[in-house]
């Protein structure tokens, strides 16, 4: 077994990192053995601890935690894009995220990271026609973390939701990859109209703390959304948008405004 173990996390960096910090840590708090052993040292890979995890954090008396755990393994198994997805969340977190100093926080302690995985099933049972299920889940992750995001949404690599509390994204929604948001965003609709109704947010971009885009509106590629605004239109890529309504208020900055996580701007 600890030739296997070994064998598995050398052609995997991002668990091997994890694992050899999950053993610092019970080698510097010895009352955290049993809980990092349980999430983590106990499995021989990534995917494992992540569906260990996910059904950990969404055990309730209506769904026992070896339910949500085959469940969110067979999710793992059968589409390897989850884990892959997940590796990318684990950087962006600890390259964005000045409170991350390694990268076994996100797995164990932020629920903006956990969210986002949870998220990640539910998306794949609702690929699958497990409408209910993934509703389930939906329900559980909203009730768990704070953050409720419809399963139909689409949600690409690399995410980092900082604090994370109170995060809602509607069904018809599209977040690209390598996106940073802060707490309290909504990526809603503006009525009852059924059709194609929430926002599509482009690669690289950055949402401040508070900030509501409603619609069926695009927010371009590399763009900076300050925080508190309320952006109604569309907004062309690598631009700032602040206000009530949101209005053009400079460019984005920088070519990567979601890595750097400058909101700084200048302007009247």
């Amino acid at each position: 077994m600890p030739e296997i173990r070994k064998h598995l996390a050398e052609l995997d960096p991002v668990w091997r990192r994890i694992t050899g910090e999950a053993q610092d840590a019970v080698r510097n708090e010895p009352l955290l053995g049993g809980v990092l052993h349980g999430c983590i040292l106990h499995h021989q890979t990534l995917e494992a601890a992540l569906a260990y995890r996910v059904a950990q954090k969404l055990v309730s008396g209506e769904m026992s935690e070896q339910i949500l755990r085959e469940i969110a393994d067979e999710a793992h198994r059968r589409d390897p894009s989850l884990a892959a997805a997940a590796r990318a969340d684990i950087v962006a977190v600890f390259d964005r995220d000045p409170a991350c100093h390694r990268f076994l926080q996100p797995l164990m302690y932020f629920k903006g990271f956990q969210a986002i995985q949870a998220y990640r099933v539910g998306h794949w049972l609702w690929q699958q026609g497990r409408l209910d299920l993934a509703y389930f889940l939906q329900m559980r992750v909203s009730e768990v973390f704070g953050v409720d995001i419809h399963p139909a949404a689409r949600i690409g690599r690399g995410i980092m939701i900082d604090h994370a509390h109170s995060i809602v994204i509607g069904e018809t929604a599209v977040v690209g990859d390598n996106v940073s948001m802060l707490h309290s965003v909504t990526l809603g609709g503006t009525g009852k109209e059924e059709e194609d109704r929430h926002p599509k947010i482009g690669d690289g971009v950055l949402i401040g703390a508070g900030a509501k885009v409603l619609g069926n509106i695009r927010v371009g590629n590399c763009s900076r959304i300050a925080a508190g605004s309320v952006v109604l239109e569309d907004v062309p890529p690598c631009k700032t948008v602040a206000g009530v309504p949101a209005r053009i208020v400079g460019e984005a900055g920088c070519a990567q405004p979601a890595m750097i996580m400058d909101q700084l701007f200048d302007g009247p």
